[in-house]
């Protein structure tokens, strides 16, 4: 079988692509792709090995049930690698989410995570999916949700009422769109668990935070909304938002944001409750590259193939910056580094990211760039505005291009309690 196949970006979730080989030493190194394809579309590098060995390091430090963002990263290959490393727990966010994985996972846990779904989607995913756990942060969608589900049957879903969080300390705030008041969330946890089959509590720190005791802060406050409702809760999910490296970021240890989650957990004394966790970023980030090459170079800007409506969105208005490294066909650059800009393909203006990238100062057209830690948020994004909607993908035996502390390499397979 091919290594490589070409794909567009128009839908990525309908599209199941298999790329695994019999073994892992099968699979090439980047360097070696670029030598041989000299591709010049953008080639999105995955590396399962390295996606399932930090899956079951998060799995194995995590002290409850891991639920991965499936919106992190869907792509099948990943998905697997991610179930490779222990992960039975999905969190989606769409019905093309639930089946994807479904189709992938017959036996996996799916949940619904988005606190606003649609009439339809409720449906096919109670009906068809046996999805059984759902998100609300409104009177409304609770009242959506038990409708949906009662015109098929008497059932009792389980119900997770989402909390919004005070000023986040995050990279991006995800308490502005979604969560429910303090008050808010008291009364829906009062309405919901006479006919809830399991009533939890879920909030969200932020994507990318890099401060482990933001968790402690929001234990502490679904503490008191726990209190407040005066009802007896199941299962408190704290979420994603564990952050990984970047080049100017170097986030604490691993266990550094598991140890703030369990003894805040352990303050609240609440007997018999299960915690979840929904990490997307900090299982796949470092799973995943994506290979540009350089159409043009003036000064210290390099037009490239790929950009902000392609794989490299956050680091257009978010201004993220990745770790990068120069590929040659011919061989390796002798040149001090130097600081780049990058412009995508497409016409607008917009399209520009500007780093710093550091790379080599004799970097020209023709070279190609290996632009790291987009595992997560890369590939998904991915749109076919001016046409430039081709891409490449291959699995790859490379390790990730920049470690994040505290992921050390814990064989999938591994129970925490090993």
């Amino acid at each position: 079988m091919s290594l490589i196949q070409n794909h567009g970006a128009v839908r990525p979730l309908r599209r199941h692509i298999s790329l695994r080989a019999d073994r892992a030493s099968a699979l090439p190194c980047v360097a070696d792709v670029v030598k041989s394809l000299r591709p010049e579309v953008p080639l999105h590098c995955l590396r399962p090995q390295v996606i399932a060995a930090t899956t079951a390091s998060f799995v194995a430090a995590f002290p409850g049930d891991v639920l991965y963002a499936v919106k992190c990263n869907p792509e099948p290959a990943v998905l697997r690698a991610v179930w490779a490393g222990g992960v039975r727990h999905f969190d989606c966010a769409s019905i093309s989410e639930v089946s994807l994985v479904r189709r992938l996972f017959p036996s996996a846990d799916i949940h619904f995570m988005h606190p606003v779904k649609g009439r339809a989607a409720i449906r096919e995913a109670w009906a068809v999916n046996g999805v059984r756990d759902f998100v609300l942060d409104s009177k409304a969608e609770l009242q959506k949700i038990l409708e949906v589900i009662g015109e098929h049957e008497t059932a009792r879903p389980g119900l997770f009422v989402r909390l919004a969080l005070p000023a986040a300390r995050a990279a991006i705030d995800l308490s502005s769109k979604f969560g429910a008041t303090f008050d808010t969330a008291v009364t829906l946890l009062q309405a919901a668990r006479p006919v809830a089959g399991r009533l939890g509590i879920a909030f969200h720190v932020g994507s990318q935070c890099m401060d482990p005791l933001a968790w402690r802060e929001a234990m502490a406050l679904v503490g008191r909304v726990i209190q407040s409702a005066g009802v007896r809760v199941d299962v408190i999910d704290v979420g994603g938002g564990f952050p990984v490296a970047y080049p100017d970021l170097d986030p604490p240890p691993l266990g550094a944001f598991m140890a703030e989650i369990e003894a805040s957990f352990e303050q609240l004394d609440l007997p018999g409750v299960k915690l979840w966790a929904e990490p997307g970023r900090a299982l796949v980030a470092g799973g995943g590259s994506v290979v540009v090459q350089v159409q043009l170079r003036k000064d210290n800007m390099l037009y490239v193939n790929d950009g902000v409506y392609g794989a490299l969105a956050d680091a257009g208005a978010l201004g993220f910056r990745f770790p990068t490294k120069l590929l040659r066909a011919t061989g390796e650059t002798g040149a001090a580094l130097a600081a780049f800009g990058l412009f995508g393909p497409s016409c607008d203006s917009i399209d520009v990211m500007r780093g710093p990238f550091m790379l080599p100062d004799d970097v020209a057209e023709g070279d190609w760039i290996e632009i790291g830690q987009l595992g997560a948020y890369g590939a998904c994004l991915r749109t076919a505005f001016n046409g430039f909607d081709r891409a490449a993908l291959v699995e790859v035996a490379d390790p990730a291009m920049l470690e994040t502390a505290g992921y050390e390499r814990v064989e999938p397979g591994l129970s925490r309690a090993a």
